[in-house]
């Protein structure tokens, strides 16, 4: 008895954690297909924050054909994830209110982006210190550039190679603190740390099921980027409206939900 209060009094001190589920491996296309359905029931609201999202993309293509510097496209995409589920607030409303049975509406997706102010700017905030930091860190892979001005392939592996395992580490870090952090604090009340730490430990006790469903979204935006941007008007909403299916099947609840 005195071991598990000393447990718990450890573990209270750094985060309170809330239970998860265990999900089946291919889960995430049961959320895709609960998402496609959400889409259908909110077309406007929808499209309208799609049309949203894509202005970021396509921003970074004029930048890019703008100064013909095409190495900042690895470090912007990157910047682009992170940065991407702090603004889903309001499409994760959109799929809530269709759960409950209620009318969406756009003006009360964006009363969702304060309902727990200093916990979904704070990760906002958390997101943007990592995209400063990946941007850091680019910066000093780019120093491993081959100095010549027609490199070949050989003198471009390490730096590739380099740049690849990085961004991936990043990438795998940032996914485990944040695939459920800003769905957990749009539903619940909780601080900062509970969330991020319950979204790690759901990732960490669900890995293949997660690293699936991180496979999709990478796959989902990389087509993304390839349709200049333009194809993140449908993208994202599906891709958010699926996340919030993905909270509700993970992350556990003391009162039963009603929910798909």
């Amino acid at each position: 008895m005195a071991n598990t209060q000393s447990t718990t009094h450890k573990t209270a001190q750094f985060a309170r954690t809330i239970d998860s589920n265990k999900l089946d491996s291919l889960a995430c296309f049961h959320w895709l297909a609960l998402a496609i359905k959400d889409f259908q029931k909110a077309p406007a609201i929808s499209f309208v924050y799609g049309m949203l999202f894509s202005v970021i993309p396509v921003a970074i293509y004029f930048l890019v054909f703008s100064t013909e510097n095409h190495l900042i496209i690895l470090p912007a995409t990157i910047a682009f994830a992170l940065i991407g589920p702090a603004f889903a607030a309001g499409l994760y409303d959109v799929a809530w209110e269709i759960e409950k049975g209620h009318q969406p509406t756009f003006g009360h997706s964006l009363k969702s982006m304060f309902r727990n102010p200093v916990g979904e700017w704070g990760f906002a905030i958390l997101l943007m210190i990592c995209m400063v930091a990946w941007t850091r860190v680019a910066a000093l892979i780019h120093a491993l550039y081959p100095n010549t001005t027609n490199p070949t392939f050989e003198e471009l592996t390490f730096f590739l190679g380099f740049g690849t395992i990085v961004g991936a580490i990043m990438a795998a870090i940032v996914f485990t603190i944040s695939a459920f952090t800003p769905q957990i604090m749009v539903e619940r009340r909780v601080d900062i740390m509970t969330a991020v730490a319950t979204s790690a430990k759901a990732v960490n006790n669900n890995v293949w099921p997660m690293f699936i469903w991180a496979g999709v979204i990478a796959a989902s935006v990389l087509i993304g980027f390839l349709t200049a941007g333009f194809g993140f008007i449908i993208i994202m909403p599906l891709l958010s409206y699926a996340s919030w299916h993905a909270y509700i099947a993970t992350i556990k609840t003391k009162r039963q939900r009603k929910y798909e």
